[in-house]
């Protein structure tokens, strides 16, 4: 099945203007909100959408508390959500939208979306390294760092990960009934999952966890190379965001990633230059573990420079 990946993810929340400045702080751009609702996009049009936890018209979550209310996939054309519309009614509810979207329930509860992807076509160059015995460079006289006050965005929504209390049957599910295939996985932990008419390593993982853990353990946007990703995420924190686990770069997926405290019940993290995997792949499998997790694990300082004096210790706690 053509699923090109994930076209917005959209969670109730206590404080919508709390979450609201969080989201534009992150660097999307807000669309269409109020102080009940809104839309967040990156630069493909990629969103968050939020609302007031207790707004009627959110569907309920996997588990009483989660806040993501559902996941919506986008597709390549309309015969792919006919299929996806025919597999699903086979042995569940599947409903059609007014705006011809449709809609149901996978297996580990999570209200789950299809829609026509409405993604925009983003041509924006991505981050080149200048390497002694390269074949491809900057152009010469471009710059390698984004020029201070430079507004950065999210270019597209990247990946959302699951806590399942039964991940074999999560995973078939999204394997068997959509047409996912695991592109690497850890062992005893869940599969990174990557959708058919994607490329990008993964737009879901699962991860097993107990029942009272049931929910969101993340999300993120991709950004357009490190660089970008870890500007934007010192940013991040000198706006006061905290900051839970990196930067660093992770071994199954290549991907950049600092992942941040979140008003989504959830982390949300910052990614960049993720790999990418066709069907001649062939997964990997890796004991779940630090060492495993992380090429390398780096810590946020303030900012200091070479010079007479001792450096000033700015560890952020």
């Amino acid at each position: 099945m053509k699923i090109v990946g994930l076209e917005s993810l959209i969670f109730g929340v206590d404080d919508v203007r709390g979450a609201a400045r969080f989201l534009v702080d992150y660097g999307l751009t807000p669309v269409d909100v109020s102080d009940r609702s809104g839309r967040f996009e990156a630069v493909d049009g990629t969103a968050v959408v939020i609302a007031r936890q207790e707004d009627p018209a959110l569907p309920p979550g996997p588990v009483p508390g989660c806040r993501l209310r559902k996941t919506v996939m986008g597709v390549a054309d309309e015969a792919t959500l006919g299929a996806i519309a025919a597999e699903l009614r086979r042995d569940r509810e599947v409903r059609r939208l007014p705006d011809g979207s449709i809609e149901s329930i996978d297996d580990s509860g999570f209200v789950i979306g299809f829609q026509l992807t409405a993604r925009r076509p983003v041509v924006l160059p991505g981050e080149i390294s200048n390497a002694p015995g390269g074949v491809v460079f900057r152009p010469i006289n471009s710059l390698g760092v984004p020029p201070p006050g430079s507004v950065i965005r999210p270019r597209s929504l990247s990946h959302v990960v699951y806590f399942v209390p039964d991940v074999a049957k999560a995973e078939a599910f999204y394997v068997n009934r959509l047409g996912f295939r695991c592109t690497d996985r850890f062992t005893g932990t869940g599969p990174f999952l990557q959708p058919g008419g994607s490329l990008d390593h993964h737009t879901h993982f699962l991860i097993g966890a107990p029942p009272h853990m049931h929910g969101v353990e993340h999300f993120t946007f991709h950004f357009g190379g490190p660089s970008e990703m870890i500007t934007n995420g010192y940013r991040f924190v000198e706006k006061g965001y905290q900051a839970f686990w990196g930067p660093g770069r992770h071994i199954l997926g290549s991907n950049w990633f600092w992942y941040f405290n979140s008003p989504f019940g959830c982390h949300i993290e910052m990614d960049a230059d993720m790999d990418q995997h066709d069907a001649s792949w062939q997964p990997r499998e890796a004991t779940a573990s630090a060492d495993n997790s992380q090429a390398f694990l780096l810590k946020m300082r303030r900012k200091w420079y070479p010079g007479p004096g001792i450096p000033e210790n700015g560890d952020y706690a």
